[in-house]
């Protein structure tokens, strides 16, 4: 069912598939509908834990290389996401190639999850970048592998209000752990990326008095989000330099990097995009050097994963919110064991991740 004329030369994608990235991927399936114009990647990095389950992202990328990587990167943070949480899932992730403001159409989501179908369960979606549970509905005439699906239909419904809540959870910790207190109030915040999730981190800062600064690449949110918030609009590429307390990248990964750490004028970092760090190495090296606390990434906005979880586990959205608000404590912990053991946070939070996948392999 999957079709690859979509991929660029091998000679282009050698790297990739030699890369970091790809590290120990059990599956990738490339599909393509001339249809419905679907072209789309699903990444399975692990299902030791079990099925992966992970979000479908839909965005315009600038090449398919550009798509094979961020499904890769994605799909294995996925398997680090649910195995630090505890959760019994493995890691998997999906891109749709297009613009989700003018691509996308029922016909082609529902032709995704005839691909997503064809796994019979070692995969299973939900929502991510350019998706909203509407697409979730689509998905589920073609398939029962899919999460994020609305209350109605018997689902848990919109994951994103709980990954911003995590992430807040996240963020109070490292704010206690950088300042000895988690007091928000006062706390110069600038969110990057103010979709679903970002707007929802908005609102949980705003209404703990901290001075919020937003950016993103549409304007029509920027003045939206603005008024309703009071938040104050950053715009330009050099957001980096602004003069801020913390950071919250809520957008695409790799904005933490070679050329903007140097740039960066903040303590604390810890916000709701995945793979922030471009290289995980050498640049939360860079941050620890620079002094400024980062809360790892794949720990801190878990909880839409514990979310739709719920759907497999059958608990509630009180349950989901417990299960989340315990972020805090984990990520506490994981600072801590960093400052110990003299080693990067994200490097503290995949050893833990890391432990519990290589203890159900001998299993």
């Amino acid at each position: 069912m999957s079709d690859i004329s979509i991929l660029e030369s091998p000679t282009q994608l050698g790297p990739i598939f030699g890369s970091e990235a790809f590290k120990n991927h059990e599956q990738v399936v490339f599909c393509q509908d001339e249809e419905t114009g679907l072209k789309a990647i699903i990444g399975i990095h692990s299902t030791t834990l079990g099925p992966a389950l992970g979000g479908t992202r839909m965005w315009k990328y600038k090449s398919e290389s550009e798509a094979i990587r961020d499904v890769l990167r994605l799909s294995r943070g996925m398997t680090y996401k649910a195995s630090i949480s505890g959760l019994n899932l493995g890691g998997g992730k999906a891109v749709i190639i297009g613009d989700s403001r003018v691509d996308k159409t029922d016909a082609l989501m529902r032709k995704f999850g005839e691909f997503v179908n064809s796994l019979s369960g070692r995969y299973i979606t939900a929502e991510d970048v350019g998706i909203n549970t509407h697409d979730m509905e689509m998905v589920k005439l073609s398939t029962d592998h899919v999460t994020g699906i609305p209350q109605s239909m018997g689902g848990s419904g919109d994951p994103s209000p709980v990954t911003a809540y995590g992430v807040f959870m996240g963020m109070k910790a490292a704010t206690k752990y950088k300042w000895g207190t988690d007091e928000l109030a006062g706390k110069k915040v600038l969110v990057q990326g103010i979709g679903h999730v970002g707007e929802t981190l908005v609102k949980h800062l705003v209404e703990a008095g901290a001075d919020v600064l937003i950016n993103d690449i549409h304007e029509d949110r920027l003045l939206e989000v603005s008024e309703k918030f009071n938040a104050a609009i950053v715009r330009g590429h050099n957001i980096f330099a602004e003069e801020m307390d913390i950071y919250a990248p809520c957008a695409l990964g790799a904005t933490i990097n070679t050329e903007s750490i140097p740039q960066m004028n903040c303590s604390v970092i810890a916000g709701a995009a995945n793979n922030q760090l471009a290289n995980e190495l050498e640049h939360g090296r860079m941050l620890k050097e620079a002094g400024i606390v980062y809360a790892p990434d794949f720990l801190i906005n878990a909880g839409g994963l514990i979310n739709v979880y719920s759907e497999i586990a059958k608990y509630d959205r009180a349950e989901a919110l417990r299960r989340t608000e315990n972020i805090y404590h984990t990520t506490l912990d994981i600072l801590t064991r960093s400052e110990s053991e003299n080693m990067t946070t994200h490097q503290a939070a995949l050893a833990i991740a890391e432990e519990r996948v290589q203890k159900a392999k001998k299993a």
